[in-house]
């Protein structure tokens, strides 16, 4: 199973990433030019799955939750744009790595011109 830690690495792997507590501080929210693209509550019960929010393509979004138990509609989001992902077995790392990608991409997508720029100059 895929630990909080994995998921919080693969998130701070994307360019530009960065950690922020914007609600409380249990919510650990991972941004991109200032815009979401995760969303991991850190005060779960140790002995469940890690889960995230992720970003989705509408029709995509909908795929997921038809093919995974484990995927339902963004738990306190626009349930049309956004996935709870519940990092179980059912659903194979490397799939969350490329959720978590697709995510990052669609909010890179979406960033003004300027924003954009920014970011393809930074080194990470």
């Amino acid at each position: 199973m895929l630990s909080k830690e994995d998921i919080q690495a693969h998130c701070m792997s994307k360019k530009g990433a960065a950690e922020t507590y914007p609600f409380d501080e249990f919510t650990l929210v991972y941004k991109v030019m200032g815009k979401m693209f995760a969303l991991i509550p850190m005060n779960t019960d140790k002995t469940e799955p890690p889960r995230m929010n992720l970003k989705c393509d509408p029709i995509h979004a909908e795929i997921l939750r038809e093919t995974y138990d484990s995927v339902i509609p963004g738990y306190h989001m626009n349930k049309k744009h956004w996935n709870t992902v519940i990092c179980d077995d059912e659903i194979s790392q490397d799939e969350i790595y490329e959720m978590i990608d697709n995510s990052y991409d669609l909010v890179v997508k979406s960033l003004k011109k300027a924003d954009k720029i920014k970011l393809m100059e930074i080194d990470n």
